[in-house]
């Protein structure tokens, strides 16, 4: 069993550094004429009081995404995702993004117990049955604070 502490922190760090070095060899080219802005592939709408945005996705968005979703697990030892579906920002909360209808995606925060190889269990979530992004998160969160300019 892993908890979270410094092992997670080490990962995310390289994440960050990797995701750095992408974008400093992104910048070096430029980008293929298929790209498309976040405008041309999502709209985003604030959600009052939050701090959150509903994003919600062009068809060809999702098909170039090729997004994958599971639902929130529950049960007796709580709620569990896979590690897949978590995104963590740069002040070290945790998030997930729900899909709570077709192409459409808010950002929900968790609260991480521990971490037991691919599934995560978590304290504080989206309830049981709730479905969530597990491939393609780190992408919605690119295009929600469009990270691409």
């Amino acid at each position: 069993m892993r908890t979270t502490g410094r092992g997670q922190r080490l990962r995310l760090v390289a994440a960050a550094w990797a995701a750095g070095l992408m974008v400093a060899v992104a910048g070096c080219s430029e980008p293929p004429a298929e790209a498309t802005s976040v405008a041309e592939s999502a709209t985003k709408e604030e959600i009052a009081g939050t701090g959150l945005h509903k994003m919600t996705l062009t068809a060809k968005a999702m098909e170039r995404l090729d997004l994958a979703t599971a639902k929130v697990a529950g049960g007796r030892g709580g709620l569990q995702v896979p590690y897949g579906a978590l995104i963590y920002d740069a002040e070290g909360r945790t998030w997930v993004y729900t899909n709570p209808e077709p192409r459409v995606f808010v950002r929900a925060e968790v609260i991480v117990d521990r971490i037991e190889g691919d599934v995560v269990r978590l304290r504080k979530g989206p309830a049981a049955g709730t479905a969530i992004v597990t491939v393609g998160a780190a992408e919605l969160f690119g295009a929600e604070f469009d990270a691409a300019h």
